[in-house]
């Protein structure tokens, strides 16, 4: 998806607009208090109408591309880093963008999509896939950012497992956590045996024909009874 579909109209907010009591005014006019920050400039506090804002939240991309937002006609390139949202209706509340700067690295957490699932010798084989990571921390330049990152996993075997290092990145990119000094390759992703339920040993079925006649008499007269 490019970031033509998320281009953010915005509004900047004066001095007045800004604090808790004007971020709920905010709200009620269905208007998101927001900030634009980084990039070497002033931190600039906006708001962005609730629709717009709902709208653009639809989209996985939205988190983790560049989106270009025009405040008062005036554009700027960002990405969303921190968005908090209302912790029973899920709207949302507040969103913090940090701006790009082009030819500067940003990091950003990119969802990883995993395919291939049904085709996997192991689930064919009754075996259970097991997520472990759902997104990574990636560093590279904003153009080369990536949507998603792919994990085939269509020829897993029961007791295969993925890690890290074996995600597929595209030319620029590098994962965060293999980058550090005290790297740790984690494991993103395993083909687990099929879950067998265990069958007491001790329990022994019954048949009729073992069970003296005088007990089958005593249980039938017991029922009659009740």
């Amino acid at each position: 998806m490019s970031i033509d579909h998320f281009a953010i109209n915005a509004v900047d907010r004066s001095a007045d607009q800004q604090g808790k009591g004007a971020s709920r005014r905010l709200r009620k006019q269905n208007l998101v208090p927001a900030i634009i920050y980084g990039g070497g400039e002033e931190p600039m506090a906006i708001a962005i109408k609730v629709n717009e804002m709902v709208k653009s939240l639809e989209y996985e991309a939205f988190f983790s591309q560049v989106l270009t937002i025009t405040v008062d006609g005036e554009e700027h390139q960002a990405v969303i880093k921190d968005l908090q949202r209302h912790p029973a209706k899920g709207f949302p509340m507040h969103a913090d963008f940090q701006r790009i700067v082009k030819g500067q690295k940003i990091n950003m957490n990119i969802p990883l999509h995993f395919s291939g699932r049904e085709d996997a010798p192991g689930t064919k084989a009754g075996g259970i896939l097991s997520t472990l990571v759902t997104e990574v921390e990636v560093v590279c330049l904003p153009s080369q950012l990536p949507e998603y990152l792919e994990v085939d996993v269509s020829g897993m075997e029961i007791g295969d497992l993925f890690r890290l290092s074996d995600i597929n990145l595209p030319e620029g990119v590098i994962i965060f956590d293999l980058d550090m000094e005290d790297a740790v390759d984690r494991t993103i992703v395993n083909m687990q045996p099929p879950t067998i339920e265990e069958v007491d040993e001790d329990t022994e079925e019954v048949d009729a024909a073992d069970v003296p006649a005088s007990a089958q008499g005593e249980a039938a007269d017991k029922g009659e009874e009740e």
